[in-house]
């Protein structure tokens, strides 16, 4: 697992050899995505509690991305231009993260009635079927979806290393 402390200086390493010093870096608290690239405040993030979980290579990876995102601009999004620039500078992954998710910091727990179980992070705003059971929606595996509540302690678990 991933030292917060030191995923810190590689993104700061990182961003002193490609970007200027009007970039940044911090932690977010996201859930799903493992970095970010905010183009308006010209800072690169990582979330906390996926970088408590992922090995250094993957969190390195990351960092890589995301400063491709940075050196690209936000108009080339997942284009040639991008890939490019990833690639020069190391990366090896994909346009986006397969990985583990917080899932234990989801409140809202989705079973189907063969028992498939999904997690989200926002309140089901529809009905949904399980993509396991049916391709399409197939209202015979309708999702039951339950609130769990999520304690401060629980965030706090969630952003120290397995």
């Amino acid at each position: 697992m991933a030292d917060l402390n030191r995923v810190r200086v590689w993104a700061q390493a990182l961003i002193t050899m490609h970007l200027d010093e009007s970039w940044s870096f911090d932690f977010d608290h996201a859930k799903r995505r493992a970095g970010l690239c905010d183009y308006r405040r010209k800072r690169i993030t990582v979330s906390r509690y996926l970088a408590a979980r992922f090995e250094d290579d993957e969190i390195h990876q990351t960092l890589l991305h995301e400063v491709a995102h940075a050196m690209a601009g936000h108009a080339a999004a997942h284009g040639p231009e991008w890939k490019r620039i990833a690639r020069d500078l190391g990366y090896v992954g994909g346009t986006t993260h397969h990985g583990e998710t917080a899932t234990e910091l989801a409140p809202w727990v989705g079973r189907c009635p063969v028992g498939h179980v999904t997690y989200r992070h926002r309140r089901p705003a529809r009905e949904t079927s399980c993509a396991r059971c049916s391709r399409r929606f197939d209202r015979r595996y309708l999702f039951t979806w339950t609130r769990r509540e999520i304690t401060a302690a629980d965030r706090l678990a969630a952003q120290l290393p397995r």
